[in-house]
Order: C-alpha cells, then structure tokens, then sequence
C-alpha cells in the first residue's frame, strides 16, 4: 500500500483510506475530471475512446492531479440514466488501463455493479451522488478497502432541477442527511477512515443554496470525525448565474470558488482545469502560510 502525505501547520482532515492509498490533507487535493461520456455539460464526447480517456488522465497526472475520477453516466440536470452495461464498457477498460499510473482511482457511480466492477478492476475509490443509498450500495462497497464519496443529492439527476428545490434550512437539512448516512455507514461495518463527504453543489439546489453551502462549508459537514470534504463546483451554473457565463467559460470563476473552498476547509477540489487549480492553490497556500 502507498502513502500519500503532505506536511501542513494547520488542522486538517483525518487521513482517507483509499484502496491501495492512504492519502493525508495537509494541503487540498486536486481530483481531476475524467468524464468518458458523450453528454456531460462541459466536456462531454471529448473522451470516449481509451486512448484519448488515458492521454486526458496522462495531462491531468502532469498538471498535478492527485485523484484521477472517471464518469461513465453524466449526471448533469436533467440527465438520462445509461444502461448498466454501456457504463461498464465505457469505465472498466480505463480503470484497468490507469491501474498501473500509481494514481489514486475514483469511480464516479451509483450503481452497486459498476461499484463491484470497478473495484475488481483496481479502483480505489468510490464517488456516489446518491450517496449510497441504493439498494446493494453499501454491500458493494464495505468488505473492499476502497475510499468513499457520500454526496448528498435532492431528488435524481433527471429531475432534480425542475421543481425549485426547498429546504427548511440547507445547511442544517444537509448535515441530518450526513448523519444519517454516516449512520448507515456505520452499522455496515464500514470504517470511519474511508468516509469523505460532498454537500452536492447543484445536485437539487438553487443557486442561493450553492452558496450558502460554500459559505458554510465546514458547519454543513461538521458532524463529529473531521471527514475529509469534497467540494466539486468546477464550471457548474451556480458560477454562470454569477457571471454571465456559458460552460466553456468559466475557468476564472471555478479557480475563485477552489480557492474559496480551499480556504473554508475543503480537503479535495474537484476540477476539469487542473493545472490551474492547482497554480491557485498554490499561491493561495502560500500566502495562508506568510501570515502565521
């Protein structure tokens, strides 16, 4: 098993068992974005092929990616679900082909056989907007050494966005969700270690929700253990209601909001433009670390 460890002088998250890792949050992560969909909002169709899926995660790695996460199912509002087989074929042959990078793997799925296939196949992690809460998620996952994503999410995919979502109060609603799950988690015999957390901007929200979900990031998830959290806002809409613009255009906007993640708690940072995030994480830490 290989170790990841950053120093840091500050608090951070409990280290996260992940498969063949254990990776420590002395300074924020960077997941990067593999998404071999043809219909994800920002990229999708760009790498449906192994070869472009694998040259996509080889620029991430050389930008600074510490996580390599890899979509089988766009999970964008208003997204069709995909046949169980077709994720399987799109997802399975790059984790067997990323396997030997010594790279942190993460799946991101909901389906309780892409979980098992994919772990068979080497990941390391598995990323769940249902936060697995579907039937056979957590057998799936609780007798493997694999990291896990809880991501709460309002409603599904397909729908999530149509009605306005409401909440008594987001911030406090989202923490009973965690709670519960981490709950359930629990009980599965699944080790505390392996959990992270993601409160699931635009999955169910408004954009005033999104924000104040970042505003408040460590009191939404401040629900005992310090889980390492999750923030995945990168070229979302809630950065397009702000500035006006389109998904292709948002690169400025989603290093803003890494950075005001960073700097309320996150410990990885979910981004398609990874050598950016990363640059802005760096100067960002730099000048956290100059005023001690």
């Amino acid at each position: 098993m290989s170790t990841t460890t950053h120093s840091s002088e500050t608090e951070a998250a409990q280290p996260l068992q992940c498969g063949r890792f254990t990776l420590g949050f002395g300074r924020p992560l960077v997941m990067g974005i593999l998404n071999v969909t043809p219909d994800s909002f920002s990229d999708g169709g760009r790498f449906l092929s192994c070869d472009a899926a694998l040259m996509r995660a080889e620029r991430m790695l050389a930008d600074g990616a510490d996580i390599i996460d890899i979509g089988g199912e766009s999970t964008r509002p208003g997204a069709p679900p995909v046949p169980l087989d077709e994720e399987l074929e799109r997802v399975v042959p790059i984790v067997e082909a990323l396997h030997a990078m010594n790279v942190p793997i993460s799946v991101d799925t909901y389906k309780p056989a892409v979980m098992r296939a994919a772990l068979n196949a080497g990941a390391d992690l598995i990323n769940d907007i249902w936060g697995l809460r579907q039937e056979g998620a957590l057998d799936a996952v609780k007798d493997s050494n694999c990291g896990l994503c809880v991501m709460h999410m309002l409603g599904e995919p397909r729908t999530m966005q149509v009605h306005e979502p409401v909440y008594e109060d987001v911030v406090s609603d989202i923490r009973a969700f965690f709670e519960e799950r981490l709950s359930a988690i629990k009980a599965a015999g699944i080790a505390d270690e392996r959990v992270s957390l993601d409160p699931g901007y635009g999955f169910g929200k408004t954009v005033a929700h999104n924000y104040a979900l970042l505003a408040n990031l460590t009191a939404t998830l401040s629900v005992g253990t310090r889980y390492a959290l999750l923030a995945g806002m990168s070229r979302k809409s809630m950065l397009g209601t702000v500035t006006g613009r389109g998904a292709g255009e948002r690169l400025a906007a989603s290093i803003a909001v890494a950075v005001c993640a960073a700097e309320r708690g996150a410990a990885i940072i979910r981004a398609h433009d990874v050598a950016e995030t990363v640059d802005a994480l760096k100067v960002w830490r730099a000048t956290r670390d100059a005023a001690k």
